[in-house]
């Protein structure tokens, strides 16, 4: 088996993934972390560059929707901390 930078750039992916799923559980990260999202959508666009060299649609698909799930929980955090800031306009 051939492993070409592609596959490291993969497993460095799934690797962060993994990683901010355990520090979930093991209660360091919460789940509306920016960290814990970001963590996941860098580690899902990883997979994803890899997939561009050696293409799995099963897993495609599954880092798809990982990327997407993680980009709204972004989206969620940065709503969230807008919320926070005080009105200067008023």
């Amino acid at each position: 088996m051939k492993y070409a930078w592609y596959d490291l750039i993969g497993n460095i992916g799934v690797a962060s993934m993994v990683f901010a799923y355990l520090l979930l559980h093991l209660g360091k990260l919460r789940i509306t972390d920016l960290s814990y999202s970001l963590t996941n959508a860098i580690g899902a666009l990883l997979v994803l560059l890899s997939l561009l060299y050696s293409f799995n649609l099963s897993a495609f698909l599954v880092e798809a929707f990982w990327l997407l799930i993680s980009v709204f929980g972004l989206i969620r955090f940065l709503r969230s901390q807008r919320n926070k800031q005080p009105d200067h306009n008023q």
